[in-house]
Protein backbone atom coordinates (compact mmCIF):
# COMPACT_ATOMS: atom_id res chain seq x y z
CA UNK A 1 0.00 0.00 0.00
CA UNK A 2 1.43 3.51 -0.97
CA UNK A 3 1.41 5.88 2.18
CA UNK A 4 0.59 9.44 2.13
CA UNK A 5 4.27 10.06 2.79
CA UNK A 6 5.32 8.47 0.34
CA UNK A 7 2.35 9.81 -2.41
CA UNK A 8 3.64 13.19 -1.47
CA UNK A 9 7.77 12.08 -2.45
CA UNK A 10 6.23 11.22 -5.95
CA UNK A 11 4.92 14.06 -6.30
CA UNK A 12 7.59 16.24 -5.34
CA UNK A 13 9.66 14.12 -7.80
CA UNK A 14 7.26 14.54 -10.62
CA UNK A 15 7.35 18.36 -9.74
CA UNK A 16 11.11 18.49 -10.02
CA UNK A 17 11.18 16.81 -13.14
CA UNK A 18 8.91 19.38 -14.49
CA UNK A 19 11.18 21.82 -13.52
CA UNK A 20 13.56 20.60 -15.64
CA UNK A 21 12.42 20.48 -18.76
CA UNK A 22 9.77 23.32 -18.48
CA UNK A 23 11.87 25.77 -19.93
CA UNK A 24 11.44 23.67 -23.76
CA UNK A 25 7.86 24.94 -23.69
CA UNK A 26 7.68 28.26 -23.61
CA UNK A 27 4.46 29.65 -23.16
CA UNK A 28 2.49 28.45 -19.33
CA UNK A 29 -0.22 26.85 -21.40
CA UNK A 30 1.76 24.15 -22.80
CA UNK A 31 3.34 23.27 -19.65
CA UNK A 32 0.74 22.92 -17.87
CA UNK A 33 -0.94 20.72 -20.83
CA UNK A 34 2.28 18.93 -20.77
CA UNK A 35 2.46 18.22 -17.04
CA UNK A 36 -1.70 17.09 -17.43
CA UNK A 37 -0.58 14.89 -20.40
CA UNK A 38 2.49 13.13 -18.41
CA UNK A 39 0.62 13.04 -15.24
CA UNK A 40 -2.42 10.99 -17.93
CA UNK A 41 0.18 8.47 -19.32
CA UNK A 42 0.98 7.80 -15.32
CA UNK A 43 -2.14 7.33 -14.22
CA UNK A 44 -4.22 3.72 -13.96
CA UNK A 45 -5.77 5.44 -17.34
CA UNK A 46 -7.70 2.09 -18.81
CA UNK A 47 -6.86 3.74 -22.32
CA UNK A 48 -4.54 6.19 -22.44
CA UNK A 49 -5.94 8.27 -25.65
CA UNK A 50 -6.51 11.94 -25.60
CA UNK A 51 -9.94 11.69 -24.76
CA UNK A 52 -9.44 9.81 -21.34
CA UNK A 53 -6.09 12.17 -20.73
CA UNK A 54 -8.42 14.79 -21.17
CA UNK A 55 -11.02 13.46 -18.56
CA UNK A 56 -8.16 12.84 -16.44
CA UNK A 57 -6.40 16.11 -16.15
CA UNK A 58 -10.60 17.63 -15.80
CA UNK A 59 -10.25 19.00 -19.25
CA UNK A 60 -13.76 19.58 -21.44
CA UNK A 61 -12.75 18.32 -24.14
CA UNK A 62 -9.14 16.31 -25.82
CA UNK A 63 -8.25 19.36 -27.70
CA UNK A 64 -5.40 21.15 -25.86
CA UNK A 65 -3.55 17.75 -25.17
CA UNK A 66 -3.97 16.94 -29.14
CA UNK A 67 -2.48 20.45 -29.71
CA UNK A 68 -0.22 19.82 -27.55
CA UNK A 69 1.34 16.71 -30.10
CA UNK A 70 -0.13 18.36 -33.42
CA UNK A 71 -0.12 22.39 -33.41
CA UNK A 72 2.23 23.44 -30.58
CA UNK A 73 5.60 24.66 -31.02
CA UNK A 74 8.45 22.46 -29.16
CA UNK A 75 11.04 20.28 -30.23
CA UNK A 76 10.92 16.43 -28.75
CA UNK A 77 14.24 16.23 -29.20
CA UNK A 78 14.79 18.63 -26.72
CA UNK A 79 13.16 16.83 -24.26
CA UNK A 80 15.00 13.69 -25.22
CA UNK A 81 18.44 15.29 -24.14
CA UNK A 82 16.64 16.62 -20.80
CA UNK A 83 15.26 13.01 -20.11
CA UNK A 84 19.05 11.60 -21.27
CA UNK A 85 20.38 13.63 -18.81
CA UNK A 86 17.51 12.42 -16.13
CA UNK A 87 18.52 9.16 -16.39
CA UNK A 88 22.15 9.71 -16.12
CA UNK A 89 21.46 10.90 -12.59
CA UNK A 90 18.81 8.66 -11.14
CA UNK A 91 20.53 6.13 -13.09
CA UNK A 92 23.65 5.76 -14.15
CA UNK A 93 26.85 4.04 -13.65
CA UNK A 94 30.18 3.48 -14.23
CA UNK A 95 29.21 -0.01 -16.02
CA UNK A 96 26.21 1.23 -18.10
CA UNK A 97 24.69 -0.77 -20.95
CA UNK A 98 23.11 0.88 -23.46
CA UNK A 99 20.85 -1.49 -25.30
CA UNK A 100 19.84 -1.35 -28.74
CA UNK A 101 16.33 -2.99 -30.38
CA UNK A 102 13.43 -2.24 -32.14
CA UNK A 103 9.50 -3.07 -31.58
CA UNK A 104 6.67 -2.36 -33.61
CA UNK A 105 3.40 -0.25 -33.61
CA UNK A 106 0.28 -2.54 -35.17
CA UNK A 107 -1.93 0.21 -36.66
CA UNK A 108 -5.04 0.47 -39.52
CA UNK A 109 -4.63 1.75 -42.88
CA UNK A 110 -2.02 3.55 -44.51
CA UNK A 111 -1.97 7.68 -43.50
CA UNK A 112 0.12 7.01 -40.25
CA UNK A 113 3.93 8.18 -40.86
CA UNK A 114 5.84 5.07 -42.00
CA UNK A 115 3.38 2.94 -41.96
CA UNK A 116 3.11 -0.23 -44.08
CA UNK A 117 2.95 -4.36 -44.04
CA UNK A 118 6.17 -5.00 -42.55
CA UNK A 119 7.80 -7.84 -40.57
CA UNK A 120 7.05 -6.79 -36.63
CA UNK A 121 9.03 -8.67 -33.78
CA UNK A 122 6.72 -7.73 -31.73
CA UNK A 123 3.87 -9.55 -33.10
CA UNK A 124 6.19 -12.29 -34.39
CA UNK A 125 4.58 -11.48 -38.31
CA UNK A 126 4.28 -9.45 -40.77
CA UNK A 127 1.77 -6.64 -39.80
CA UNK A 128 0.13 -3.58 -40.97
CA UNK A 129 2.55 -1.81 -38.48
CA UNK A 130 4.97 1.31 -37.94
CA UNK A 131 8.36 0.22 -36.48
CA UNK A 132 10.27 2.43 -33.71
CA UNK A 133 14.17 1.87 -33.33
CA UNK A 134 14.43 2.48 -29.19
CA UNK A 135 18.10 2.83 -27.56
CA UNK A 136 17.81 2.12 -23.82
CA UNK A 137 19.97 2.53 -20.67
CA UNK A 138 20.60 0.02 -18.02
CA UNK A 139 22.19 -0.15 -14.92
CA UNK A 140 22.41 -1.86 -11.37
CA UNK A 141 20.18 0.98 -10.46
CA UNK A 142 17.31 0.27 -12.91
CA UNK A 143 16.78 0.65 -16.87
CA UNK A 144 14.69 3.00 -19.14
CA UNK A 145 14.48 4.14 -22.85
CA UNK A 146 16.46 7.08 -24.01
CA UNK A 147 16.29 7.53 -27.35
CA UNK A 148 13.90 6.63 -30.19
CA UNK A 149 14.02 6.86 -33.95
CA UNK A 150 11.00 6.07 -36.55
CA UNK A 151 11.65 3.84 -39.00
CA UNK A 152 10.58 4.90 -42.37
CA UNK A 153 10.54 2.30 -45.46
CA UNK A 154 11.38 3.36 -49.35
CA UNK A 155 7.60 3.11 -50.20
CA UNK A 156 7.44 6.36 -48.14
CA UNK A 157 10.74 8.19 -48.70
CA UNK A 158 10.07 7.72 -52.33
CA UNK A 159 6.37 9.63 -52.12
CA UNK A 160 7.57 12.40 -51.20
CA UNK A 161 3.65 13.75 -51.27
CA UNK A 162 2.72 11.28 -49.13
CA UNK A 163 5.77 12.47 -46.69
CA UNK A 164 4.27 15.68 -46.86
CA UNK A 165 0.74 14.49 -46.09
CA UNK A 166 2.04 13.21 -43.07
CA UNK A 167 4.65 16.22 -42.29
CA UNK A 168 7.45 14.11 -42.61
CA UNK A 169 10.42 16.78 -42.62
CA UNK A 170 11.34 17.20 -46.70
CA UNK A 171 15.74 16.04 -45.32
CA UNK A 172 14.32 13.12 -43.79
CA UNK A 173 15.83 10.74 -46.10
CA UNK A 174 15.69 6.81 -46.30
CA UNK A 175 17.86 5.42 -43.37
CA UNK A 176 18.14 1.85 -42.46
CA UNK A 177 17.47 0.59 -38.99
CA UNK A 178 21.06 0.29 -38.29
CA UNK A 179 21.62 3.64 -39.62
CA UNK A 180 19.15 4.73 -36.89
CA UNK A 181 21.06 2.73 -34.36
CA UNK A 182 24.11 4.37 -35.05
CA UNK A 183 22.92 7.97 -34.68
CA UNK A 184 21.89 6.86 -31.52
CA UNK A 185 24.84 5.58 -30.23
CA UNK A 186 26.62 8.82 -31.17
CA UNK A 187 23.92 10.96 -29.29
CA UNK A 188 23.77 8.68 -26.11
CA UNK A 189 27.79 8.87 -26.18
CA UNK A 190 27.77 12.42 -26.90
CA UNK A 191 25.30 12.13 -23.69
CA UNK A 192 25.59 12.48 -19.99
CA UNK A 193 25.21 8.89 -20.03
CA UNK A 194 27.84 7.08 -18.25
CA UNK A 195 27.71 4.23 -21.49
CA UNK A 196 30.68 1.76 -20.98
CA UNK A 197 28.79 -0.90 -23.22
CA UNK A 198 26.64 -1.40 -26.04
CA UNK A 199 24.55 -4.57 -26.81
CA UNK A 200 22.37 -5.31 -29.52
CA UNK A 201 20.29 -8.25 -31.83
CA UNK A 202 22.29 -9.90 -35.06
CA UNK A 203 20.58 -7.27 -37.36
CA UNK A 204 23.04 -4.84 -35.34
CA UNK A 205 25.53 -7.12 -34.55
CA UNK A 206 26.67 -8.25 -38.19
CA UNK A 207 26.73 -4.67 -39.23
CA UNK A 208 30.79 -4.33 -39.45
CA UNK A 209 29.71 -0.47 -39.47
CA UNK A 210 27.96 -0.69 -36.43
CA UNK A 211 30.94 -2.75 -34.44
CA UNK A 212 33.44 -0.29 -36.60
CA UNK A 213 31.64 2.57 -34.63
CA UNK A 214 32.03 1.43 -31.31
CA UNK A 215 35.55 0.36 -31.75
CA UNK A 216 36.42 3.99 -32.80
CA UNK A 217 34.21 5.94 -30.03
CA UNK A 218 36.20 3.83 -27.68
CA UNK A 219 32.87 1.58 -26.29
CA UNK A 220 32.75 -1.91 -25.22
CA UNK A 221 30.07 -4.14 -27.05
CA UNK A 222 28.85 -7.72 -26.66
CA UNK A 223 26.64 -7.95 -30.06
CA UNK A 224 24.72 -11.02 -31.03
CA UNK A 225 25.74 -12.71 -34.37
CA UNK A 226 24.28 -15.32 -36.88
CA UNK A 227 25.81 -18.74 -36.40
CA UNK A 228 26.91 -17.80 -39.97
CA UNK A 229 29.20 -15.27 -38.92
CA UNK A 230 32.49 -14.66 -39.79
CA UNK A 231 34.95 -15.50 -37.29
CA UNK A 232 38.66 -16.03 -37.04
CA UNK A 233 40.25 -19.07 -37.29
CA UNK A 234 36.84 -20.71 -38.85
CA UNK A 235 34.35 -19.06 -41.77
CA UNK A 236 31.20 -19.49 -39.68
CA UNK A 237 31.22 -18.71 -35.99
CA UNK A 238 29.16 -21.82 -35.26
CA UNK A 239 31.92 -23.95 -36.15
CA UNK A 240 34.24 -22.28 -34.05
CA UNK A 241 32.84 -22.98 -30.84
CA UNK A 242 31.55 -26.76 -32.35
CA UNK A 243 35.82 -27.00 -31.66
CA UNK A 244 35.39 -25.60 -27.98
CA UNK A 245 36.14 -28.33 -25.22
CA UNK A 246 33.68 -29.69 -22.90
CA UNK A 247 35.63 -27.61 -20.36
CA UNK A 248 35.09 -24.20 -21.94
CA UNK A 249 31.34 -24.87 -21.17
CA UNK A 250 30.63 -22.92 -17.83
CA UNK A 251 27.30 -22.50 -16.00
CA UNK A 252 26.42 -18.76 -15.55
CA UNK A 253 23.54 -16.81 -14.80
CA UNK A 254 23.44 -13.90 -16.96
CA UNK A 255 20.73 -12.09 -14.32
CA UNK A 256 17.33 -12.52 -13.08
CA UNK A 257 14.43 -12.89 -15.15
CA UNK A 258 11.08 -13.76 -14.06
CA UNK A 259 11.20 -17.18 -12.75
CA UNK A 260 14.57 -16.90 -11.25
CA UNK A 261 18.36 -16.31 -12.79
CA UNK A 262 18.42 -17.22 -16.03
CA UNK A 263 21.03 -20.15 -16.11
CA UNK A 264 22.73 -20.81 -19.48
CA UNK A 265 26.33 -22.78 -20.80
CA UNK A 266 28.79 -20.02 -22.02
CA UNK A 267 31.89 -20.26 -23.92
CA UNK A 268 34.31 -17.27 -24.65
CA UNK A 269 37.38 -17.51 -26.39
CA UNK A 270 39.52 -14.46 -27.37
CA UNK A 271 40.47 -13.18 -30.58
CA UNK A 272 43.09 -12.17 -32.24
CA UNK A 273 43.88 -8.88 -32.10
CA UNK A 274 43.26 -6.05 -35.00
CA UNK A 275 46.53 -3.55 -34.60
CA UNK A 276 44.19 -0.77 -36.51
CA UNK A 277 41.56 -0.86 -33.59
CA UNK A 278 43.05 -2.37 -30.54
CA UNK A 279 46.80 -1.08 -29.92
CA UNK A 280 47.98 2.08 -28.56
CA UNK A 281 51.06 2.62 -30.62
CA UNK A 282 52.47 -1.35 -29.65
CA UNK A 283 50.68 -1.33 -26.58
CA UNK A 284 47.42 -3.58 -26.54
CA UNK A 285 44.44 -2.02 -24.88
CA UNK A 286 41.47 -4.15 -26.52
CA UNK A 287 40.65 -7.72 -26.28
CA UNK A 288 38.72 -9.83 -28.76
CA UNK A 289 35.92 -12.15 -28.10
CA UNK A 290 33.96 -14.48 -29.35
CA UNK A 291 31.02 -16.04 -27.06
CA UNK A 292 27.87 -18.25 -27.27
CA UNK A 293 25.12 -18.96 -25.07
CA UNK A 294 23.71 -22.79 -24.91
CA UNK A 295 20.43 -23.72 -23.75
CA UNK A 296 20.94 -26.49 -20.58
CA UNK A 297 17.54 -27.97 -21.51
CA UNK A 298 17.98 -27.88 -25.26
CA UNK A 299 21.63 -27.66 -26.06
CA UNK A 300 21.31 -27.54 -29.68
CA UNK A 301 19.90 -24.02 -29.49
CA UNK A 302 23.11 -21.52 -29.36
CA UNK A 303 23.34 -18.16 -29.79
CA UNK A 304 26.51 -16.42 -30.67
CA UNK A 305 28.13 -12.88 -30.06
CA UNK A 306 31.26 -10.89 -30.87
CA UNK A 307 32.92 -8.76 -28.19
CA UNK A 308 35.35 -5.95 -27.66
CA UNK A 309 35.98 -5.18 -24.44
CA UNK A 310 38.72 -3.36 -22.22
CA UNK A 311 42.10 -6.11 -21.34
CA UNK A 312 40.49 -7.17 -17.85
CA UNK A 313 37.42 -8.41 -18.42
CA UNK A 314 36.21 -11.22 -17.52
CA UNK A 315 33.75 -13.83 -18.50
CA UNK A 316 31.44 -13.26 -15.71
CA UNK A 317 31.26 -9.56 -17.18
CA UNK A 318 31.04 -10.43 -21.19
CA UNK A 319 27.86 -12.70 -19.32
CA UNK A 320 26.42 -9.71 -17.55
CA UNK A 321 26.34 -7.23 -20.75
CA UNK A 322 24.93 -9.93 -23.01
CA UNK A 323 22.30 -10.40 -20.58
CA UNK A 324 21.61 -7.03 -20.15
CA UNK A 325 19.91 -7.48 -23.51
CA UNK A 326 16.42 -8.74 -22.20
CA UNK A 327 16.29 -4.95 -20.10
CA UNK A 328 14.90 -3.60 -23.38
CA UNK A 329 12.29 -5.85 -23.72
CA UNK A 330 11.18 -5.37 -20.01
CA UNK A 331 11.00 -1.40 -21.16
CA UNK A 332 8.98 -1.94 -24.35
CA UNK A 333 6.27 -4.16 -21.64
CA UNK A 334 6.09 -1.76 -18.71
CA UNK A 335 6.03 2.06 -20.87
CA UNK A 336 3.23 -0.04 -23.33
CA UNK A 337 1.42 -1.37 -20.13
CA UNK A 338 1.91 1.47 -17.86
CA UNK A 339 2.84 4.68 -19.67
CA UNK A 340 0.48 4.34 -23.19
CA UNK A 341 4.05 4.26 -25.48
CA UNK A 342 1.65 1.95 -27.75
CA UNK A 343 -1.71 3.79 -27.39
CA UNK A 344 -1.38 6.93 -29.08
CA UNK A 345 -3.44 8.04 -32.02
CA UNK A 346 -1.71 10.60 -33.82
CA UNK A 347 -0.85 9.92 -37.68
CA UNK A 348 1.66 12.43 -38.57
CA UNK A 349 5.29 12.12 -38.04
CA UNK A 350 6.22 14.97 -35.51
CA UNK A 351 3.03 13.87 -32.76
CA UNK A 352 4.47 10.00 -32.88
CA UNK A 353 7.88 11.51 -31.91
CA UNK A 354 6.34 13.78 -29.59
CA UNK A 355 4.06 11.34 -27.87
CA UNK A 356 6.89 8.43 -27.74
CA UNK A 357 9.09 11.03 -25.82
CA UNK A 358 6.85 11.65 -23.47
CA UNK A 359 5.38 8.05 -22.91
CA UNK A 360 9.24 7.49 -22.40
CA UNK A 361 10.09 10.52 -20.00
CA UNK A 362 6.95 8.72 -18.02
CA UNK A 363 8.43 5.54 -17.99
CA UNK A 364 11.89 6.79 -16.97
CA UNK A 365 9.90 8.49 -13.84
CA UNK A 366 8.82 5.60 -12.88
CA UNK A 367 12.36 3.37 -13.39
CA UNK A 368 13.64 6.32 -11.62
CA UNK A 369 11.55 6.24 -8.50
CA UNK A 370 11.75 2.47 -8.12
CA UNK A 371 14.45 1.98 -6.06
CA UNK A 372 14.82 -1.84 -6.87
CA UNK A 373 17.72 -3.35 -8.32
CA UNK A 374 17.10 -5.46 -11.17
CA UNK A 375 20.38 -7.02 -12.21
CA UNK A 376 21.83 -9.57 -9.78
CA UNK A 377 24.82 -10.11 -12.13
CA UNK A 378 26.07 -12.85 -13.29
CA UNK A 379 27.52 -15.62 -11.08
CA UNK A 380 30.10 -18.88 -11.88
CA UNK A 381 27.95 -21.70 -11.13
CA UNK A 382 31.49 -23.40 -11.60
CA UNK A 383 35.04 -23.71 -12.83
CA UNK A 384 36.11 -25.02 -16.53
CA UNK A 385 38.68 -27.66 -17.03
CA UNK A 386 42.01 -28.01 -18.91
CA UNK A 387 42.16 -26.86 -22.22
CA UNK A 388 42.33 -29.09 -25.82
CA UNK A 389 42.21 -28.27 -29.52
CA UNK A 390 43.21 -24.70 -31.08
CA UNK A 391 41.59 -23.70 -27.88
CA UNK A 392 43.94 -22.72 -25.27
CA UNK A 393 43.59 -21.76 -21.42
CA UNK A 394 45.08 -18.20 -20.73
CA UNK A 395 45.10 -16.87 -17.57
CA UNK A 396 41.08 -17.37 -16.09
CA UNK A 397 39.93 -17.27 -19.83
CA UNK A 398 40.33 -19.13 -23.20
CA UNK A 399 42.32 -18.13 -26.03
CA UNK A 400 42.30 -19.12 -29.93
CA UNK A 401 45.75 -20.07 -30.95
CA UNK A 402 45.82 -18.21 -34.33
CA UNK A 403 49.03 -16.26 -35.47
CA UNK A 404 48.19 -12.25 -34.58
CA UNK A 405 48.52 -9.62 -34.68
CA UNK A 406 45.82 -9.25 -37.61
CA UNK A 407 46.47 -5.65 -39.91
Amino acid sequence: MITEYAAAQWDLELDDLFLTIGHRLGRVELRRRMRDYVRGLLAPVARKNSWQLAEQAGHPTPDGLQHLLAGSKWEPDDIRDDLQEYVAGKLGEAGGVLIIDDTGFIKKGTTSAGVQRQYSGTAGRTENCQIGVFAAYASGRGRALVDRELYLPKSWTEDRERCRAARVPDEREFATKGELARHMVLRAVASPLPVAWVTADSACGQDNRFRRLLEQSGVGYVLAVPKSQFSVGCSRIEGLFAQAPDEAWEKISCGDGAKGPRVYHWAAVRLPAVAEFDYQGEVPHRMRWALARRSISKPDEIAYYLAYTPLQVTVQELVRVAGARWAIEECFQAAKNECGLDQYEVRRYTGWYRHITLAMLAHAFLAATAHQPWEKGAEQVRHPGPSSSQWRRFGDSWQLVVPGPRT
